[in-house]
């Protein structure tokens, strides 16, 4: 048996197209009004609609309700760290080492895995939809949608900036206070999985505030306002501060196998509830035992 979302047209959207009332209303994707469109199942007036008919107020539209045919990924059994859990979203704390998602050759041990075997273990079939992905080896927050209708609004906060995300980082040196870091992006000619500071780069902005000195190390609260790939390892890098342990813009260290950064905070508007939400994640061992032998 088929489920319907039921959405009744408002006197300000007369007029409208069933199309532009499926993204700005329903805030359905291009790609999810495809799929509707083939399963039949957008109704007006319990009639099937072309997407170009114009709406009126009163009417009464109907929306397939799609249910997931497969997780996406191969369900693998693994540890999940859940920082947060209901109906419609899930945060993990992400281990430094991992992809969030299958990627090139590697197609398991992921986040992504671990949490579709979590889910068949509930008898649950989801398909895995992260919100946003962390590079390898930076740990901490990463959300999951449960649902399209979801991962539709929240990458509508992503993009908009009302999902926040905040970092923790050690670099090398003393930095002020606070700062702002203001410099375009772009990719690093002859090295396709590198980014550099250009002129005629993607504009993009850092904010860090220096929480704690320890001899010759800083550890940085760091947000964006943009999301470009690698933003604040660059960043930080074309300073002169780069992040302890990163090889690729710095150097590696003895004291930890990795760059010490970790995705410490998520802060969003809960799509059904419209609750503030915030999540954490605890500093990682790693990044604390620097901490502790600076402080000795």
């Amino acid at each position: 048996m088929r489920t319907y979302d039921k959405y009744t047209v408002a006197a300000e959207h007369e007029g409208w197209t069933v199309e532009t009332y499926l993204k700005q209303i329903v805030h359905c994707p291009g790609r999810r009004i495809q799929k509707l469109t083939r399963a039949k199942g957008i109704l007006l007036k319990g009639r099937k609609v072309f997407l170009q008919k114009k709406v009126k107020a009163g009417d009464i539209l109907q929306v397939l309700v799609m249910t997931d045919q497969a997780y996406g990924v191969q369900p693998e059994e693994g540890t999940i760290s859940i920082l947060f859990e209901d109906a419609q979203l899930i945060v993990l704390n992400k281990a430094a080492g991992q992809l969030v998602h299958p990627a090139g050759q590697t197609d398991g041990g992921t986040l992504a895995n671990f949490l579709a075997h979590y889910f068949q273990t509930k008898g649950i079939l989801r398909t895995i939809r992260p919100l946003h992905r962390l590079d390898r080896d930076t740990s901490g927050c990463v959300a999951f949608a449960k649902d399209a209708r979801t991962q539709t609004e929240m990458e509508q906060q992503l993009q908009s900036g009302a999902f926040k995300r905040t970092y923790l980082a050690l670099v090398q040196g003393v930095l002020d206070q606070a700062g702002v870091i203001d410099a375009p992006i772009g990719p690093c000619p002859g090295k396709p999985n590198r980014r550099m500071v250009r002129p005629e780069g993607d504009p993009a902005v850092t904010y860090y505030r220096t929480v704690q000195t320890i001899s010759d190390v800083s550890l940085l609260d760091l947000s964006l306002t943009t999301g470009r790939t690698h933003q604040i390892r660059v960043h930080l890098a074309h300073i002169g501060h780069p992040i302890i342990g990163d090889g690729m813009y710095g150097r590696r260290s003895s004291i930890i196998g990795r760059q010490a950064l970790h995705a410490a905070t998520l802060c969003f508007r809960h799509p059904h509830t419209a609750q503030e939400i915030t999540v954490q994640a605890p500093l990682p061992v790693d990044m604390g035992r620097i901490i502790s032998l600076r402080t000795k």
